[in-house]
């Protein structure tokens, strides 16, 4: 059975760059494991960080799906749906992805969605870790899109209304219906004090602090550039940090 990852947090506050550093430490501590990385913000920038190319997202195709004169005839409305998504699935050496996107226009997305969760639950079964770089409102998980969350890192930048957006994002996984396990916090973008300022405001959170990610100009080099987060070097800050916290929670 797949484990279940999720990565949680208002934007701008690194969930994206973590979710990328989390995954090239998984494969390169742990040789040989299967993983699949569910874009699901609305706002997907994950392929860029891991150095994919997408060609379409799930909501996409989903809303052709919605065109009865898209269906070839004779063929089934599930099946039509599952193989539009399997042409969404982008597939590499050590990560597979899935990027979900926005809501494409109106009307209801009941039913592509219920054919969506079962179709990541049977997706998931052949993988040994799903890792969900999740939307802001945590939609797709409250749906149960998702099916289940064992481990869920909520990212907040180092500023006290950050550690307090965290503290919101917690409450709202505490009034899900989907089961979440382990709930940690990780505060990125860190100087030398930052943590003994916030210590007060992250408490307030009930969130388990599990690490922080200094400010690395590395990581910004690498975006200026345009280039991968998954390809910065061994020594990197960043890396190191992740590193770090993915061993805490062995």
């Amino acid at each position: 059975m797949a484990k279940y990852i999720a990565v949680a947090g208002k934007g701008g506050v690194g969930k994206t760059t973590f979710t990328a550093l989390m995954l090239r430490q998984m494969v390169k501590s742990q040789k040989g494991i299967s993983i699949l990385a569910v874009d699901a913000d609305p706002n997907a920038n994950l392929n860029e960080a891991l150095g994919l190319e997408v060609t379409a997202t799930i909501s996409e195709l989903l809303e052709e799906t919605k065109n009865p004169k898209a269906i070839p005839t004779g063929m089934p409305k599930d099946v039509f749906v599952e193989y539009k998504l399997q042409q969404s699935l982008i597939e590499s050496q050590d990560i597979d992805l899935l990027v979900m996107g926005g809501p494409q226009g109106p009307g209801c997305y009941c039913y592509p969605n219920d054919l969506l969760r079962k179709y990541l639950e049977t997706l998931g079964d052949n993988y040994d870790f799903v890792a969900v770089d999740t939307e802001a409102g945590l939609e797709h998980i409250s749906r149960r899109t998702i099916p289940r969350i064992d481990t869920m890192f909520v990212i907040s930048d180092s500023s006290a209304r950050g550690i307090r957006s965290a503290g919101r994002v917690n409450d709202l996984i505490k009034g899900l219906r989907s089961v979440v396990g382990e709930v940690y916090l990780v505060v990125t973008k860190t100087t030398e004090d930052s943590l003994d300022t916030l210590r007060e405001e992250i408490e307030k959170t009930g969130l388990k602090l599990i690490g922080d990610i200094p400010l690395d100009p590395a990581v910004t080099k690498q975006d200026l550039a345009g280039q991968a987060l998954y390809d910065l070097p061994e020594d990197s800050i960043a890396v190191q940090a992740v590193q770090k916290i993915l061993e805490r929670i062995k």
